[in-house]
């Protein structure tokens, strides 16, 4: 019965299938045979290869075991749970933290909670696809306003004519743009208007701020945004999500949060993985000072060679391409050319705007951007100028 939409998506160039990795090494993973840059993950920092995680992992499974075995309401809280929110909320400076399984079980756990029927949520047109769906879910109504667009988002609050709750959502950092919210203005707003503000930092956390704080640390704005949340499958190279905001927040959450309730808790050793990747974000700036220096140096390659990047300002370096074909052949030929980058079409982005998603790691060398750079540009001259 599936058979006609499977070959509609084949001819559109829209059919998806898992690459299988045999190994990953560092910046490097291995595919059947063939050892490949890897440059579309989100570990920015290269912390999922680190022996401070894999340690803490295997001392935390000599304590506890692996698997949870419950939710975490009741026997899945252990006390690496509890020190790990503790440590995030001092690490968000927020006063509690819960953790959740993933980002998209934190977006469609959170948002529902807090915004019901009678409420507006109000949320940008490229947020992620789990705020998208966290939103339906909530059967608030639901306001989209334009990317970025302030006043377009200060219409829509002034001609809100719900009289329940009102909830702003962003991305902190955009996922396949790679640009960053204008927070300090979501705030004014916010406050403005007397709605909730909740950022997603997931590509944020770990990579923006000082401290790799995130969106709020890095626009200065502490004690600002209520509802903070951040994964930890990215930059920390391990897994899970995570919210932060006040003791009442979270107390309010642990209650009322589905996703949270009826999911069987993250194992001890994946938190265990957790605390190590944040003691090493915390004492060692030199990892995201490094990942900011790939960055820039890659980037000025690619805009020497012309290349379209979009609005990005972070280590998420979209190459607009747009036709879908022709992306899918770009992505083929950088496999060929020993680079794992695949291109991104819709649905993950609008119709027209397909891409090649390269983000950068903290963990490559200067020869390895030299050596994607000249791969762009062979692929550049034989691939798109044709």
């Amino acid at each position: 019965m599936f058979e006609r939409e499977l070959l509609q998506l084949e001819q559109q160039h829209l059919l998806r299938k898992p690459v299988i990795v045999e190994s990953y090494h560092g910046q490097r993973i291995m595919i059947g045979n063939r050892s490949l840059l890897l440059m579309c993950s989100n570990d920015y920092l290269g912390l999922s290869q680190h022996p401070a995680l894999k340690q803490a992992a295997m001392s935390a499974m000599d304590l506890y075991g692996f698997g949870s075995g419950a939710s975490r309401l009741v026997s899945g809280t252990s006390r690496i749970h509890q020190e790990l929110e503790h440590n995030i909320s001092l690490f968000k400076k927020t006063e509690a933290t819960v953790l959740f399984n993933s980002g998209y079980a934190a977006n469609t756990g959170v948002i529902p909670a807090l915004a019901r029927e009678g409420d507006s949520v109000f949320s940008d047109s490229l947020n992620h696809a789990s705020i998208i769906d966290g939103c339906r879910l909530s059967r608030a109504s639901l306001r989209i306003y334009g990317h970025k667009d302030m006043n377009h988002l200060e219409t829509l609050l002034k001609d809100d004519g719900n009289t329940g709750q009102k909830l702003i959502i962003t991305d902190g950092v955009f996922s396949m743009d790679g640009d960053i919210a204008p927070l300090p203005d979501l705030v004014t707003l916010a406050e403005k208007y007397d709605a909730l503000l909740m950022v997603d930092d997931a590509h944020a956390t770990g990579v923006l701020g000082k401290g790799g704080r995130g969106t709020v640390e890095h626009f200065g704005l502490d004690g600002r945004v209520p509802i903070q949340m951040g994964t930890l499958g990215k930059a920390f190279g391990s897994c899970g999500a995570y919210v932060s905001g006040s003791r009442n927040l979270i107390d309010f959450l642990l209650n009322r949060s589905r996703s949270y309730i009826y999911s069987t808790a993250l194992p001890p050793a994946v938190c265990a993985a957790s605390l190590a990747a944040l003691k090493i974000i915390d004492n060692e700036p030199a990892r995201r000072k490094k990942l900011w220096h790939n960055r820039d140096r890659f980037m000025a390659g690619m805009k020497s060679l012309r290349i379209d990047l979009g609005s990005s300002e972070t280590p998420i370096l979209p190459w607009m391409i747009g036709d879908t074909e022709k992306a899918v052949k770009v992505g083929a030929r950088l496999f060929e050319s020993s680079i794992f980058a695949a291109a991104v079409r819709p649905p993950s982005v609008p119709d027209g705007t397909s891409r090649i998603r390269m983000t950068l790691m903290a963990s490559f060398s200067d020869h390895d951007i030299d050596m994607a750079l000249a791969a762009v540009n062979k692929i550049q001259v034989e691939v798109i100028s044709t």
